[in-house]
């Protein structure tokens, strides 16, 4: 193999220029046995094709162990990342707790927004529109209880009863009606 012609350095020259002849120099030699080259003149044959190149042999790109793996190993436990080992219910518990937590703190949150916009509020409209909810709720139930009242008085229950013989027959009733105040029940006892 020839041996590649060293550059000539002139005295003024920089280092970087030096470097990037003598790297040049460095790719024609390396390219110059690779490119096939003619004879000069008219009767020159041409020169022969290079030979295909072979191709590379294939690379592994994994490899499986086919030894069985134990089943207890001799290594030390190792601390792992995250929570500590703990049991089932303690886990449990502490995700519950965790989202208590986190439930808490979201309601803290939007009750701490909600007083913080309603700061310039006058208290009077803000007792009404507090209170409005309630009321509807109670109007509601009273409306509920009615209709329930009217549903059972509307249509009586009628006794056909057929007899034969002599027949005692007593019928009592006693209603008393104490209601008194918003949420009061009324009681019905029957007079015997």
């Amino acid at each position: 193999m020839d041996t590649p012609q060293q550059p000539q350095r002139t005295a003024g020259q920089t280092a970087a220029d030096a470097v990037a002849a003598d790297l040049i120099a460095a790719v024609e030699a390396a390219v110059a046995p690779a490119v096939p080259t003619r004879p000069a003149g008219p009767s020159a044959t041409p020169a022969t094709p290079p030979e295909p190149l072979a191709a590379p042999a294939p690379l592994a790109t994994s490899y499986r162990d086919p030894a069985p793996v134990p089943a207890v190993g001799d290594a030390l436990p190792v601390a792992q990342p995250g929570r500590p080992p703990m049991s089932a219910g303690a886990t449990d518990a502490s995700v519950v707790m965790l989202a208590a937590g986190g439930g808490v703190l979201m309601a803290g949150g939007g009750v701490g927004f909600a007083l913080w916009a309603l700061a310039g509020v006058d208290p009077l409209t803000l007792a009404v529109a507090a209170g409005a909810p309630v009321a509807i709720l109670a109007a509601l139930s009273r409306l509920v209880r009615r209709a329930g009242q009217a549903a059972q008085q509307a249509a009586p229950v009628t006794h056909h009863h057929t007899y034969t013989g002599p027949i005692t027959q007593t019928h009592h009733t006693a209603t008393t009606t104490t209601a008194r105040g918003m949420f009061a029940r009324t009681i019905t006892k029957n007079g015997r």
